[in-house]
């Protein structure tokens, strides 16, 4: 099965639900780095972090398959 069957096929119910999730990290995480206030910077590293575990978090749950 190559990347684009297993991007198209179907995902289990777990996995959309935590993509959803992920999707909302990554949302989070754009607010608090795109934030046109002066915030401490300690909530854009936090924002930036929240990007990269969404991100992951979404792939991670889209290429799973179910069979």
């Amino acid at each position: 099965m190559n990347i684009i069957d297993r991007l198209k096929s179907k995902t289990p119910k777990f996995y959309r639900t935590l993509r959803n999730v992920g999707l909302g990290l990554v949302a989070a995480g754009g607010v608090l780095v795109a934030a046109p206030v002066a915030i401490p910077a300690i909530f854009v590293t936090v924002g930036g972090y929240l990007i990269v575990a969404g991100s992951v978090a979404t792939a991670v749950a889209q290429t799973v398959v179910e069979k």
